[in-house]
């Protein structure tokens, strides 16, 4: 009954009891125990009134639900449209209660594309910023160069040499955002191998020791650092995140500080912790420290040359090996980031 309105259904009711009247008088009238047909009929009569009005009052409310089901859960048929409801509610309890979780999910779901909107944008204005600026440098040099520059033997080489440091910043922040976009995109493969960390942490460290020395700070190791731990993954993208872990830890230290790096036995995994007495990052930056570009001291980051991609690609390639990395850290005191990686048999 697609076209039920109140007045159909008040006039269905009102000849529904006028007739059930009538049968209920015919049969009491002509009755020859007026007692024994009354205990009879009078039950008879209310369960064929109630049936007839429950009938036409739930194919109404059934009637005016419909479309707004098919909206909720996008149903494309509305006559096989079956609403759900439990023994203990009414139709319009079941009814509200689906209404207001479907409002809740729409406005969780609006809030996430907001949020993911707000990234968005500040993504696009990072990667913006991340370019103009090597970009601008080499205008401005190769203009210099243009006006006369590149006659003078002390200026050419110079401003020679300082475009290709910004070329060579441009070509590490194209490179870094390629890795990216190949990882969330399941692009890159992996290759493991079984390999000792505790080897591969050292070739780190000695990469790295001239940039520690320069700013005083102390690579060294803690826990677990007197023994080997062989480990199944990717060797050339576990060194490339420990070696990002070893170089942020060193860009946001403190002079004189140090980085220290232990290892424990986790069962058929090995914890590997980075930890570093810098200047820490503040509790609500937490959640952001692996995001694309974000930093949270920027004036910082930039002074040592970082990319600001360097956290994000650690923590896509720990995923990508199907285990997890975490940070933990206190303000003005230190950063400790962590991730597993699967112990070889």
């Amino acid at each position: 009954m697609k076209s039920l309105e109140p007045q159909k259904i008040a006039g269905f009711v009102a000849i529904g009891f006028l007739l059930l009247a009538f049968v209920f008088f015919g049969v009491n009238y002509y009755s020859p125990n007026l007692y024994y047909s009354l205990a009879i009929s009078v039950p008879v009569f209310f369960a064929v009134s109630f049936a007839l009005v429950n009938y036409f009052i739930n194919s109404f409310i059934y009637s005016k639900i419909k479309p707004l089901y098919q909206t909720i859960y996008g149903h494309d048929d509305k006559e096989n449209i079956e609403i759900a409801s439990s023994d203990s509610d009414d139709i319009l309890t079941t009814v509200n209660r689906e209404v207001v979780n479907w409002m809740h999910d729409r406005t969780q779901e609006i809030q996430e594309l907001k949020q993911m909107e707000k990234y968005r944008k500040e993504y696009l204005g990072n990667v913006s910023h991340e370019l103009k600026t090597p970009i601008f440098n080499i205008q401005g040099y190769i203009l210099t160069l243009l006006d006369g520059g590149i006659e003078d033997p002390n200026i050419n080489m110079r401003y020679l040499t300082r475009t290709e440091k910004s070329i060579d910043r441009m070509i590490s922040i194209i490179e870094d955002l390629e890795a990216i976009s190949k990882l969330e995109a399941g692009e890159l493969q992996l290759h493991p191998e079984i390999f000792d960390l505790h080897q591969l942490t050292d070739d780190v460290i000695e990469l790295q020791e001239i940039r520690a020395t320069k700013r005083k700070i102390k690579l060294s190791y803690g826990e677990g650092a007197d023994k080997q731990h062989f480990v199944i993954a990717d060797k050339q993208r576990i060194f490339q995140v420990v070696s990002n872990l070893v170089v942020n830890s060193i860009n946001y230290g403190k002079d004189g500080g140090k980085t220290e790096i232990s290892f424990f036995n986790m069962d058929n995994r090995i914890l590997v912790e980075v930890k570093d007495t810098g200047i820490g990052i503040a509790e609500e930056n937490l959640p952001r420290v692996f995001e694309r570009f974000y930093r949270a001291d920027k004036s910082r980051s930039r002074e040592h040359g970082g990319t600001g991609l360097g956290l994000a690609i650690v923590k896509h390639l720990i995923e990508a090996h199907g285990q997890r990395i975490n940070v933990r850290s206190t303000l003005g005191q230190g950063t400790v980031f962590s991730f597993t990686l699967e112990k070889a048999d």
